[in-house]
């Protein structure tokens, strides 16, 4: 096989593996705080399944990062799918069907572990892409959620009902036969040699790599971006229910939401080729800024859409930008625990997010939850705008991102 049609294959895989994942993450999100809800009488702990979802990505990211250093992309990829997403999906129907909140709740740590496996599917594009296809390699590869964006709301609503005895059970047996399926197409993912770390390689001490300016906002878009949209995320199917919405018009927005989020990857990657990636974080944050206009000027159906369809495009942008800017700052040897420590960061704050959003919602209300969001909005703003002015004082770039016509972008 030619190494072209090897990379088309490796990275479809990827782009329909992503999509099974999603299908899986949307449904926890749009679903399991309301479940939650059903199965606790504590209001503050509603989002505590959505919660012990992103506790489970936090526990195993860098574990998975180093564990698919030794065995591979390949056999990581399976383990997390078969491990997380079907065991998953599976104890999280047995706690629907048996009223146990806390079953519910180790299975949502289940899906977690599957999503931090997963969550590699971005960087595994960047292994068996050419270099002028990577920073492409990565907006098709989170491209697969705009599929997911159809199939995941469609899942927790159409499923609910498959099972009579066992209602809302239905979407989580999805997720395991989904899972399944990830597990037959990642057999056949074939990571080239150039992908894995060679023996020999000289990695650099952590400390070093992390000193680099361009570390710092990689981290911090993409850990900021994804912690703003998931307090967001899953704060909205409840405070829709309070306001008197339908569980059609809620997997609605939320559908909306998804296509926001994935929709700029089919464009975000060439974007960032033209016009560089710090003004694409500054653009998310701008769309993040966005979000908390309209989500606090009404409390109707529009402002619910609009609102969230803006956060999903400011986190595309910090998070691809974030993730695109990483793949710059490290070598393949330094990849397993560069990637892990990003990872463990974003995901230890979205897991305190997805924490704190129900409690937060109880308490201090929609419109402050949004509010909140703010400072952090400028902080990334600031960050990226002086990433922007010092490279441009010291005249040291981020290195090449190469364009469709073989150019090259600072």
């Amino acid at each position: 096989m030619t190494a072209a049609p090897r990379e088309k294959r490796n990275i479809l895989i990827l782009v329909v593996s992503q999509t099974l994942f999603m299908v899986a993450s949307i449904t926890v999100m749009t679903m399991s705080g309301v479940i939650g809800q059903q199965l606790t009488p504590e209001p503050g702990l509603a989002t505590l399944p959505i919660a012990m979802m992103m506790l489970g990505s936090v526990a195993s990211t860098l574990p998975a990062s180093l564990f698919m250093k030794r065995v591979g992309r390949r056999r990581g990829f399976i383990t997390g799918a078969t491990l997380g997403g079907v065991a998953g999906g599976l104890v999280s129907f047995a706690g629907i069907a048996m009223a146990s909140f806390w079953i519910f709740c180790i299975g949502n740590l289940l899906i977690g572990l599957y999503q931090g496996f997963a969550m590699y599917y971005r960087f595994a594009a960047v292994d068996v892409a050419s270099p002028a296809f990577r920073s492409r390699a990565i907006s098709f590869v989170m491209a697969g959620g705009v599929v997911a964006a159809f199939l995941g709301p469609w899942n927790a609503t159409a499923a609910s009902t498959w099972i009579d005895s066992v209602p809302s059970g239905g979407p989580y047996l999805v997720i395991a036969l989904a899972a399944l399926l990830a597990v037959i197409l990642l057999s056949q993912l074939r990571v080239p040699a150039s992908g894995e770390a060679q023996p020999g390689d000289v990695s650099r001490p952590m400390a070093r790599i992390a000193a680099q300016p361009r570390f710092g906002v990689a981290v911090f878009a993409g850990a900021a971006g994804y912690a703003m949209m998931i307090l967001i995320m899953t704060a909205t199917p409840l405070a829709m229910l309070s306001r008197g919405f339908e569980m059609a018009q809620i997997a609605f927005v939320m559908q909306w939401h998804i296509l926001g989020m994935f929709v700029p990857s089919f464009f975000t990657g060439t974007l960032i080729a033209r016009l560089g990636i710090t003004w694409i974080l500054l653009a998310g944050a701008l769309f993040m800024a966005g979000a908390v206009l309209f989500a606090t000027t009404g409390a109707g159906i529009l402002n619910f859409w609009i609102a969230l369809v803006c956060l999903g495009i400011g986190w595309n942008f910090l998070f691809v930008g974030g993730s695109t800017l990483l793949s710059t700052v490290h070598s393949e040897s330094e990849r397993g625990k560069v990637q892990g420590v990003n990872d463990l960061i974003i995901f230890s704050l979205v897991a305190l997010a997805s924490l704190m959003s129900g409690a937060l919602l109880h308490f201090i209300g929609w419109n402050a939850l949004n509010l909140s969001m703010l400072p952090l909005i400028l902080l990334v703003a600031l960050a990226s705008l002086k990433l922007k002015l010092q490279m441009a004082q010291r005249q040291i770039a981020v290195p090449a991102i190469h364009t469709p016509t073989g150019g090259e972008r600072e």
